[in-house]
Protein backbone atom coordinates (compact mmCIF):
# COMPACT_ATOMS: atom_id res chain seq x y z
CA UNK A 1 0.00 0.00 0.00
CA UNK A 2 1.06 3.64 -0.67
CA UNK A 3 2.54 5.73 1.83
CA UNK A 4 -0.73 8.06 0.93
CA UNK A 5 -2.57 4.88 1.85
CA UNK A 6 -1.19 5.32 5.55
CA UNK A 7 -1.89 8.71 5.91
CA UNK A 8 -5.49 8.19 4.71
CA UNK A 9 -5.91 5.78 7.67
CA UNK A 10 -4.34 7.81 10.13
CA UNK A 11 -6.67 10.59 9.29
CA UNK A 12 -9.72 8.61 9.63
CA UNK A 13 -7.82 6.73 12.61
CA UNK A 14 -7.65 10.53 14.84
CA UNK A 15 -11.14 11.65 12.86
CA UNK A 16 -10.25 13.99 10.31
CA UNK A 17 -13.80 14.27 8.36
CA UNK A 18 -11.57 14.82 5.18
CA UNK A 19 -9.07 12.16 4.19
CA UNK A 20 -7.35 13.04 0.94
CA UNK A 21 -8.21 11.23 -2.25
CA UNK A 22 -6.02 9.68 -4.27
CA UNK A 23 -5.32 11.51 -7.35
CA UNK A 24 -7.43 14.62 -7.21
CA UNK A 25 -5.86 17.88 -7.47
CA UNK A 26 -7.40 20.90 -5.86
CA UNK A 27 -7.41 24.30 -7.40
CA UNK A 28 -9.62 27.50 -7.20
CA UNK A 29 -12.43 28.04 -8.89
CA UNK A 30 -13.45 28.29 -12.50
CA UNK A 31 -14.24 31.10 -14.08
CA UNK A 32 -16.92 31.29 -17.05
CA UNK A 33 -14.77 30.86 -19.81
CA UNK A 34 -13.40 28.01 -19.01
CA UNK A 35 -16.68 26.61 -18.02
CA UNK A 36 -18.03 27.03 -21.54
CA UNK A 37 -14.75 26.23 -23.01
CA UNK A 38 -14.72 22.96 -20.78
CA UNK A 39 -19.27 22.31 -21.74
CA UNK A 40 -18.27 22.73 -25.63
CA UNK A 41 -16.13 20.35 -25.69
CA UNK A 42 -17.89 17.89 -23.93
CA UNK A 43 -20.75 18.32 -26.49
CA UNK A 44 -19.03 18.31 -29.68
CA UNK A 45 -20.70 14.80 -30.50
CA UNK A 46 -24.00 16.11 -30.01
CA UNK A 47 -23.58 19.37 -32.52
CA UNK A 48 -22.45 17.25 -34.78
CA UNK A 49 -25.53 15.20 -35.24
CA UNK A 50 -27.54 18.20 -34.74
CA UNK A 51 -25.57 19.91 -37.28
CA UNK A 52 -26.13 17.05 -39.61
CA UNK A 53 -29.97 16.91 -38.98
CA UNK A 54 -29.98 20.84 -40.23
CA UNK A 55 -28.01 20.05 -43.22
CA UNK A 56 -30.25 17.02 -44.25
CA UNK A 57 -33.65 19.25 -43.64
CA UNK A 58 -32.34 22.66 -45.17
CA UNK A 59 -31.41 19.65 -48.55
CA UNK A 60 -34.60 17.81 -48.68
CA UNK A 61 -35.87 20.09 -51.54
CA UNK A 62 -32.72 19.60 -53.78
CA UNK A 63 -32.09 16.13 -53.54
CA UNK A 64 -35.31 15.18 -54.12
CA UNK A 65 -35.55 13.09 -50.75
CA UNK A 66 -39.34 12.73 -51.34
CA UNK A 67 -39.16 11.35 -54.81
CA UNK A 68 -36.47 8.87 -54.00
CA UNK A 69 -38.12 7.86 -51.27
CA UNK A 70 -40.77 6.85 -53.37
CA UNK A 71 -39.08 5.17 -55.47
CA UNK A 72 -36.91 3.16 -53.08
CA UNK A 73 -40.86 1.97 -51.38
CA UNK A 74 -41.75 0.98 -54.26
CA UNK A 75 -38.21 -0.91 -55.33
CA UNK A 76 -38.72 -2.53 -52.01
CA UNK A 77 -42.25 -3.71 -52.76
CA UNK A 78 -41.30 -5.66 -55.68
CA UNK A 79 -38.84 -7.86 -54.60
CA UNK A 80 -40.29 -11.04 -53.25
CA UNK A 81 -40.07 -12.71 -49.96
CA UNK A 82 -37.11 -14.78 -50.79
CA UNK A 83 -34.91 -11.66 -50.79
CA UNK A 84 -35.70 -10.57 -47.51
CA UNK A 85 -35.39 -13.96 -45.97
CA UNK A 86 -31.48 -14.14 -47.41
CA UNK A 87 -30.86 -10.52 -46.20
CA UNK A 88 -32.43 -10.53 -43.09
CA UNK A 89 -30.49 -14.04 -42.22
CA UNK A 90 -27.09 -12.85 -43.78
CA UNK A 91 -27.94 -10.05 -41.31
CA UNK A 92 -27.88 -12.49 -38.53
CA UNK A 93 -25.09 -14.30 -39.46
CA UNK A 94 -23.11 -11.04 -39.63
CA UNK A 95 -24.10 -10.24 -36.17
CA UNK A 96 -24.07 -12.98 -34.79
CA UNK A 97 -20.29 -13.68 -35.56
CA UNK A 98 -19.56 -9.57 -34.15
CA UNK A 99 -21.23 -11.18 -31.03
CA UNK A 100 -19.21 -13.71 -30.77
CA UNK A 101 -15.69 -11.88 -31.24
CA UNK A 102 -17.14 -9.24 -28.64
CA UNK A 103 -17.77 -12.09 -26.22
CA UNK A 104 -14.60 -13.86 -26.90
CA UNK A 105 -12.60 -10.08 -26.96
CA UNK A 106 -14.49 -8.86 -23.31
CA UNK A 107 -12.94 -12.10 -21.31
CA UNK A 108 -9.93 -11.85 -23.16
CA UNK A 109 -9.10 -8.35 -22.26
CA UNK A 110 -11.52 -6.64 -20.43
CA UNK A 111 -12.74 -4.72 -22.67
CA UNK A 112 -15.49 -4.09 -26.03
CA UNK A 113 -13.44 -3.89 -29.13
CA UNK A 114 -15.92 -1.98 -30.49
CA UNK A 115 -15.90 0.76 -28.08
CA UNK A 116 -12.25 0.76 -27.77
CA UNK A 117 -11.95 1.32 -31.52
CA UNK A 118 -14.52 4.08 -31.30
CA UNK A 119 -12.68 5.61 -28.26
CA UNK A 120 -9.11 5.40 -29.62
CA UNK A 121 -9.94 6.32 -33.73
CA UNK A 122 -13.50 8.08 -34.17
CA UNK A 123 -13.56 9.69 -31.28
CA UNK A 124 -10.89 12.38 -32.67
CA UNK A 125 -12.45 12.65 -35.95
CA UNK A 126 -15.53 13.97 -34.20
CA UNK A 127 -13.84 16.45 -32.14
CA UNK A 128 -14.91 14.50 -29.08
CA UNK A 129 -11.69 15.02 -26.11
CA UNK A 130 -11.47 13.55 -22.71
CA UNK A 131 -13.21 15.54 -20.01
CA UNK A 132 -10.68 17.65 -18.76
CA UNK A 133 -11.02 21.61 -17.24
CA UNK A 134 -7.43 22.17 -16.74
CA UNK A 135 -5.11 23.68 -19.53
CA UNK A 136 -2.45 20.79 -20.53
CA UNK A 137 0.65 23.20 -19.95
CA UNK A 138 -0.61 24.53 -16.73
CA UNK A 139 0.59 24.50 -13.05
CA UNK A 140 -2.71 22.56 -11.61
CA UNK A 141 -2.84 20.12 -14.42
CA UNK A 142 1.16 19.22 -13.80
CA UNK A 143 0.66 18.34 -10.46
CA UNK A 144 -2.98 16.77 -10.78
CA UNK A 145 -1.32 14.16 -13.55
CA UNK A 146 1.65 13.68 -11.16
CA UNK A 147 -0.21 12.89 -8.44
CA UNK A 148 -2.31 10.90 -10.58
CA UNK A 149 0.87 8.69 -11.87
CA UNK A 150 2.43 8.51 -8.50
CA UNK A 151 -0.25 7.25 -7.01
CA UNK A 152 -1.45 4.89 -10.34
CA UNK A 153 2.23 3.64 -10.06
CA UNK A 154 2.19 2.55 -6.58
CA UNK A 155 -1.13 0.66 -6.86
CA UNK A 156 0.40 -1.55 -9.90
CA UNK A 157 3.75 -1.92 -8.64
CA UNK A 158 4.96 -5.86 -9.06
CA UNK A 159 6.24 -7.35 -5.64
CA UNK A 160 8.62 -10.52 -5.37
CA UNK A 161 6.46 -13.32 -3.99
CA UNK A 162 8.10 -14.06 -0.33
CA UNK A 163 6.79 -17.38 -0.16
CA UNK A 164 8.44 -18.97 -3.51
CA UNK A 165 10.12 -21.62 -3.39
CA UNK A 166 9.86 -23.51 -6.81
CA UNK A 167 12.98 -24.65 -8.56
CA UNK A 168 12.91 -25.56 -12.43
CA UNK A 169 12.56 -29.08 -11.81
CA UNK A 170 9.43 -28.52 -10.06
CA UNK A 171 8.14 -26.30 -12.49
CA UNK A 172 9.46 -28.33 -15.33
CA UNK A 173 7.54 -31.38 -13.63
CA UNK A 174 4.15 -29.56 -13.65
CA UNK A 175 4.86 -29.24 -17.17
CA UNK A 176 5.39 -32.44 -17.81
CA UNK A 177 2.32 -33.50 -15.87
CA UNK A 178 -0.29 -30.95 -17.18
CA UNK A 179 1.22 -30.12 -20.58
CA UNK A 180 0.36 -26.51 -19.49
CA UNK A 181 3.24 -23.61 -18.85
CA UNK A 182 2.76 -22.51 -15.12
CA UNK A 183 4.91 -19.28 -15.43
CA UNK A 184 4.66 -15.98 -17.84
CA UNK A 185 7.35 -14.63 -20.03
CA UNK A 186 6.59 -11.44 -17.88
CA UNK A 187 7.22 -12.97 -14.87
CA UNK A 188 9.89 -15.18 -15.46
CA UNK A 189 12.04 -12.12 -16.43
CA UNK A 190 10.99 -10.20 -13.48
CA UNK A 191 13.00 -12.79 -12.03
CA UNK A 192 15.92 -12.28 -14.16
CA UNK A 193 16.19 -8.41 -13.01
CA UNK A 194 15.74 -9.20 -9.77
CA UNK A 195 18.84 -11.94 -9.70
CA UNK A 196 20.46 -9.02 -11.42
CA UNK A 197 20.17 -6.73 -8.99
CA UNK A 198 20.84 -8.65 -6.18
CA UNK A 199 24.13 -10.03 -7.67
CA UNK A 200 25.54 -6.83 -9.14
CA UNK A 201 26.05 -3.24 -8.05
CA UNK A 202 26.96 0.07 -9.65
CA UNK A 203 30.47 -0.11 -8.18
CA UNK A 204 31.07 -3.65 -9.17
CA UNK A 205 34.12 -2.08 -11.35
CA UNK A 206 36.04 -1.14 -7.71
CA UNK A 207 36.70 -5.21 -7.18
CA UNK A 208 37.71 -7.31 -5.22
CA UNK A 209 35.57 -5.70 -2.29
CA UNK A 210 31.87 -4.88 -2.59
CA UNK A 211 29.93 -4.82 0.56
CA UNK A 212 26.58 -3.59 -0.86
CA UNK A 213 26.76 -7.03 -3.29
CA UNK A 214 27.57 -8.66 -0.44
CA UNK A 215 25.29 -7.81 1.92
CA UNK A 216 22.47 -8.57 -0.67
CA UNK A 217 23.97 -12.17 -1.70
CA UNK A 218 24.16 -12.56 2.56
CA UNK A 219 20.32 -12.18 2.68
CA UNK A 220 19.00 -13.74 0.16
CA UNK A 221 21.26 -16.71 0.74
CA UNK A 222 20.12 -17.28 4.45
CA UNK A 223 16.48 -16.23 3.39
CA UNK A 224 16.52 -19.22 1.43
CA UNK A 225 18.28 -21.44 3.32
CA UNK A 226 15.39 -20.49 5.80
CA UNK A 227 12.71 -21.47 3.42
CA UNK A 228 14.50 -24.22 2.32
CA UNK A 229 14.30 -25.15 6.05
CA UNK A 230 10.92 -24.73 6.32
CA UNK A 231 9.78 -26.70 3.21
CA UNK A 232 11.68 -29.45 4.96
CA UNK A 233 9.85 -29.49 7.44
CA UNK A 234 13.01 -28.05 10.33
CA UNK A 235 10.41 -25.38 10.63
CA UNK A 236 12.28 -23.78 14.00
CA UNK A 237 15.50 -23.93 12.45
CA UNK A 238 13.80 -21.62 9.80
CA UNK A 239 12.18 -19.80 12.45
CA UNK A 240 15.59 -19.10 14.32
CA UNK A 241 17.17 -17.73 10.38
CA UNK A 242 14.28 -15.57 9.85
CA UNK A 243 14.64 -13.60 13.07
CA UNK A 244 18.10 -13.61 13.39
CA UNK A 245 17.43 -11.81 9.64
CA UNK A 246 15.48 -9.67 10.80
CA UNK A 247 17.57 -8.17 13.70
CA UNK A 248 20.33 -7.94 11.30
CA UNK A 249 19.03 -6.48 8.74
CA UNK A 250 16.02 -4.26 10.03
CA UNK A 251 16.11 -2.15 6.76
CA UNK A 252 15.06 -4.49 4.83
CA UNK A 253 11.85 -4.90 5.55
CA UNK A 254 10.86 -3.94 1.62
CA UNK A 255 11.78 -8.78 1.64
CA UNK A 256 8.79 -9.16 3.44
CA UNK A 257 11.04 -11.82 5.56
CA UNK A 258 8.30 -11.20 8.43
CA UNK A 259 5.61 -12.99 6.00
CA UNK A 260 7.87 -15.80 5.65
CA UNK A 261 7.88 -15.52 9.55
CA UNK A 262 4.28 -15.40 9.98
CA UNK A 263 3.27 -18.80 7.86
CA UNK A 264 6.14 -20.53 9.70
CA UNK A 265 5.09 -19.70 13.51
CA UNK A 266 0.98 -20.61 12.29
CA UNK A 267 2.91 -23.98 11.20
CA UNK A 268 4.20 -24.06 14.54
CA UNK A 269 0.39 -23.27 15.93
CA UNK A 270 2.96 -20.44 18.25
CA UNK A 271 -0.68 -17.89 18.02
CA UNK A 272 1.18 -15.37 20.84
CA UNK A 273 4.37 -15.45 18.63
CA UNK A 274 2.25 -14.79 15.13
CA UNK A 275 -0.14 -11.85 17.33
CA UNK A 276 3.64 -10.19 18.53
CA UNK A 277 5.07 -10.06 14.99
CA UNK A 278 1.40 -8.83 14.17
CA UNK A 279 1.67 -5.93 16.78
CA UNK A 280 4.88 -4.97 14.88
CA UNK A 281 4.20 -5.08 11.31
CA UNK A 282 0.45 -4.84 10.89
CA UNK A 283 0.94 -0.92 11.60
CA UNK A 284 -0.72 2.23 10.11
CA UNK A 285 2.31 3.39 8.94
CA UNK A 286 3.35 -0.06 7.19
CA UNK A 287 2.25 -0.91 3.80
CA UNK A 288 -0.47 -4.08 4.39
CA UNK A 289 -0.82 -7.47 2.28
CA UNK A 290 -2.94 -10.02 1.98
CA UNK A 291 -0.66 -12.20 4.62
CA UNK A 292 -0.80 -9.35 6.96
CA UNK A 293 -5.00 -8.95 7.02
CA UNK A 294 -6.07 -12.39 7.06
CA UNK A 295 -3.34 -13.77 9.81
CA UNK A 296 -4.89 -11.07 11.55
CA UNK A 297 -8.18 -12.26 11.14
CA UNK A 298 -7.56 -15.37 11.45
CA UNK A 299 -6.30 -14.69 15.04
CA UNK A 300 -9.59 -13.01 15.82
CA UNK A 301 -11.42 -15.68 13.97
CA UNK A 302 -9.59 -18.48 16.43
CA UNK A 303 -10.95 -17.40 19.70
CA UNK A 304 -14.75 -17.73 18.60
CA UNK A 305 -15.17 -19.82 15.31
CA UNK A 306 -15.42 -23.37 17.06
CA UNK A 307 -18.36 -21.97 18.79
CA UNK A 308 -19.55 -19.82 16.28
CA UNK A 309 -23.18 -20.84 14.64
CA UNK A 310 -25.26 -18.61 11.95
CA UNK A 311 -28.94 -19.53 13.59
CA UNK A 312 -27.59 -19.19 17.03
CA UNK A 313 -26.16 -15.80 16.18
CA UNK A 314 -29.20 -14.39 14.37
CA UNK A 315 -31.39 -15.21 17.85
CA UNK A 316 -29.34 -13.28 19.91
CA UNK A 317 -26.80 -10.86 17.87
CA UNK A 318 -23.41 -11.34 18.14
CA UNK A 319 -20.76 -11.32 20.78
CA UNK A 320 -18.01 -8.62 21.23
CA UNK A 321 -15.46 -11.05 20.10
CA UNK A 322 -17.78 -12.26 17.30
CA UNK A 323 -18.31 -8.85 15.99
CA UNK A 324 -14.14 -8.28 16.35
CA UNK A 325 -13.75 -11.20 13.90
CA UNK A 326 -16.30 -9.93 11.68
CA UNK A 327 -14.79 -6.61 11.38
CA UNK A 328 -11.38 -8.63 10.71
CA UNK A 329 -12.85 -10.83 8.62
CA UNK A 330 -14.33 -7.80 6.36
CA UNK A 331 -10.96 -5.56 6.81
CA UNK A 332 -8.98 -8.60 5.11
CA UNK A 333 -11.84 -9.03 2.17
CA UNK A 334 -11.79 -5.76 1.92
CA UNK A 335 -8.07 -5.13 1.17
CA UNK A 336 -7.92 -8.31 -1.38
CA UNK A 337 -11.23 -9.38 -2.12
CA UNK A 338 -10.27 -12.37 -4.31
CA UNK A 339 -8.67 -14.65 -1.21
CA UNK A 340 -12.20 -16.02 -0.08
CA UNK A 341 -12.87 -17.82 -2.90
CA UNK A 342 -9.67 -19.80 -2.77
CA UNK A 343 -9.60 -20.73 0.73
CA UNK A 344 -13.35 -21.63 0.64
CA UNK A 345 -12.28 -23.91 -2.55
CA UNK A 346 -14.94 -22.35 -4.60
CA UNK A 347 -12.06 -21.47 -7.16
CA UNK A 348 -9.21 -23.86 -7.76
CA UNK A 349 -5.66 -22.92 -6.81
CA UNK A 350 -2.76 -23.12 -9.72
CA UNK A 351 1.05 -22.86 -8.40
CA UNK A 352 1.49 -19.46 -7.75
CA UNK A 353 3.78 -17.10 -9.25
CA UNK A 354 6.92 -15.29 -8.51
CA UNK A 355 5.79 -11.90 -8.14
CA UNK A 356 2.70 -10.96 -7.26
CA UNK A 357 0.35 -7.44 -7.46
CA UNK A 358 -0.78 -6.53 -3.27
CA UNK A 359 -4.74 -6.88 -3.97
CA UNK A 360 -4.64 -8.38 -7.17
CA UNK A 361 -5.60 -12.41 -8.20
CA UNK A 362 -1.67 -13.19 -7.91
CA UNK A 363 -1.38 -12.45 -4.34
CA UNK A 364 -4.80 -14.10 -3.29
CA UNK A 365 -3.47 -17.14 -5.13
CA UNK A 366 0.06 -17.16 -3.53
CA UNK A 367 -1.33 -16.79 -0.24
CA UNK A 368 -4.16 -19.09 -0.08
CA UNK A 369 -1.38 -21.74 -1.69
CA UNK A 370 0.42 -21.74 1.96
CA UNK A 371 -2.23 -20.94 4.32
CA UNK A 372 -5.30 -22.62 3.36
CA UNK A 373 -4.04 -25.29 5.77
CA UNK A 374 -3.72 -22.99 8.32
CA UNK A 375 -7.33 -22.06 8.12
CA UNK A 376 -8.49 -25.42 7.64
CA UNK A 377 -6.57 -26.68 10.71
CA UNK A 378 -8.62 -24.10 13.12
CA UNK A 379 -12.45 -25.64 13.88
CA UNK A 380 -14.88 -23.40 12.23
CA UNK A 381 -12.89 -20.50 10.76
CA UNK A 382 -13.95 -21.37 7.10
CA UNK A 383 -17.64 -22.17 8.25
CA UNK A 384 -17.60 -18.20 9.85
CA UNK A 385 -15.35 -16.50 7.03
CA UNK A 386 -18.22 -18.20 4.46
CA UNK A 387 -20.81 -16.44 6.23
CA UNK A 388 -19.82 -13.42 6.57
CA UNK A 389 -16.86 -12.24 4.17
CA UNK A 390 -19.37 -11.15 1.44
CA UNK A 391 -20.64 -8.93 3.85
CA UNK A 392 -18.30 -6.84 2.98
CA UNK A 393 -19.50 -5.69 -0.03
CA UNK A 394 -22.49 -3.98 1.27
CA UNK A 395 -19.84 -1.58 2.73
CA UNK A 396 -17.69 -0.52 -0.40
CA UNK A 397 -20.60 -0.31 -3.27
CA UNK A 398 -18.53 1.60 -5.01
CA UNK A 399 -14.72 0.09 -4.69
CA UNK A 400 -13.32 1.53 -7.11
CA UNK A 401 -14.53 5.76 -6.26
CA UNK A 402 -14.47 5.14 -2.44
CA UNK A 403 -13.03 2.24 0.37
CA UNK A 404 -14.00 2.13 3.50
CA UNK A 405 -10.72 1.18 5.71
CA UNK A 406 -8.28 1.34 2.19
CA UNK A 407 -7.62 3.56 -0.84
CA UNK A 408 -10.64 2.23 -3.77
CA UNK A 409 -9.52 -0.57 -5.11
CA UNK A 410 -7.24 0.45 -7.93
CA UNK A 411 -8.15 -0.69 -11.42
CA UNK A 412 -4.99 -1.92 -12.86
CA UNK A 413 -4.84 -4.97 -10.80
CA UNK A 414 -6.48 -7.14 -13.75
CA UNK A 415 -4.23 -6.14 -16.70
CA UNK A 416 -0.92 -6.85 -14.43
CA UNK A 417 -2.80 -10.12 -12.96
CA UNK A 418 -3.04 -11.27 -16.46
CA UNK A 419 0.40 -10.52 -17.30
CA UNK A 420 1.45 -12.41 -14.05
CA UNK A 421 -0.35 -15.53 -14.48
CA UNK A 422 -1.01 -18.39 -16.65
CA UNK A 423 -3.23 -17.64 -19.55
CA UNK A 424 -4.97 -21.29 -19.15
CA UNK A 425 -6.30 -19.68 -15.27
CA UNK A 426 -9.07 -17.67 -15.42
CA UNK A 427 -8.57 -14.55 -13.74
CA UNK A 428 -10.50 -13.26 -11.30
CA UNK A 429 -11.70 -9.67 -11.80
CA UNK A 430 -13.27 -7.26 -8.84
CA UNK A 431 -15.62 -5.51 -8.83
CA UNK A 432 -17.63 -7.64 -11.44
CA UNK A 433 -17.74 -5.67 -15.24
CA UNK A 434 -20.82 -5.21 -17.09
CA UNK A 435 -21.39 -6.48 -20.47
CA UNK A 436 -20.63 -3.60 -22.66
CA UNK A 437 -23.29 -2.18 -24.74
CA UNK A 438 -22.37 -3.66 -27.64
CA UNK A 439 -22.58 -6.83 -26.70
CA UNK A 440 -26.00 -6.22 -25.83
CA UNK A 441 -26.50 -4.49 -29.31
CA UNK A 442 -25.08 -7.52 -31.14
CA UNK A 443 -27.14 -10.32 -29.40
CA UNK A 444 -30.02 -8.22 -29.60
CA UNK A 445 -29.08 -7.59 -34.06
CA UNK A 446 -28.50 -11.33 -34.15
CA UNK A 447 -31.89 -12.60 -32.54
CA UNK A 448 -34.21 -9.91 -33.88
CA UNK A 449 -32.70 -10.63 -37.76
CA UNK A 450 -33.09 -14.47 -37.11
CA UNK A 451 -36.75 -13.68 -36.09
CA UNK A 452 -37.74 -11.24 -38.78
CA UNK A 453 -35.78 -14.38 -41.32
CA UNK A 454 -37.77 -16.87 -39.85
CA UNK A 455 -41.01 -15.21 -40.10
CA UNK A 456 -40.66 -14.07 -43.24
CA UNK A 457 -40.38 -17.41 -44.09
CA UNK A 458 -43.15 -19.16 -42.90
CA UNK A 459 -45.45 -16.05 -43.12
CA UNK A 460 -44.52 -14.54 -46.09
CA UNK A 461 -47.69 -12.71 -46.74
CA UNK A 462 -48.32 -11.38 -43.64
CA UNK A 463 -44.78 -10.59 -43.14
CA UNK A 464 -44.95 -8.71 -47.00
CA UNK A 465 -48.32 -6.41 -45.66
CA UNK A 466 -46.46 -5.73 -42.66
CA UNK A 467 -43.12 -4.24 -44.63
CA UNK A 468 -45.67 -2.71 -46.86
CA UNK A 469 -47.26 -0.55 -44.00
CA UNK A 470 -43.99 0.36 -42.44
CA UNK A 471 -42.47 1.46 -45.83
CA UNK A 472 -46.03 3.75 -45.95
CA UNK A 473 -45.29 4.85 -42.89
CA UNK A 474 -41.90 5.68 -43.58
CA UNK A 475 -43.08 7.81 -46.12
CA UNK A 476 -45.65 9.56 -45.21
CA UNK A 477 -43.36 11.22 -42.59
CA UNK A 478 -40.83 12.42 -45.00
CA UNK A 479 -43.11 13.95 -46.77
CA UNK A 480 -44.65 15.59 -43.99
CA UNK A 481 -40.97 17.15 -43.31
Amino acid sequence: MADGECFAEAARAVGCPHAPAPGLGLGPPLGWKERLKAGLANSGSTLWFLAGLGLLYALRVPLRLCDNVTAVTGFLSSLTPKFYVALTGTSSLISGLIFIFEWWYFHKHGTSFIEQVSINHLRPLIGGTESSISEPGSPASNRESETTRHHHLSECKVWRNPLNLFRGAEYRRYTWVTGKEPLTYYDMNLSAQDHQTFFTCETDFLRPSDTGRDTNVLVYIKRRLAMCARKLGRIREAVKIMRDLMKEFPPLTMLNIHENLLESLLELQAYADVQAVLAKYDDISLPKSAAICYTAALLKTRTVSDKFSPETASRRGLSTAEINAVEAIHRAVEFNPHVPKYLLEMKSLILPPEHILKRGDSEAIAYAFFHLQHWKRIEGALNLLQCTWEGTFRMIPYPLEKGHLFYPYPSCTETADRELLPTFHHVSVYPKKELPFFIHFTAGLCSSTAMIAFLTHQFPEVMGVFAKAVSMISRTCVEYL
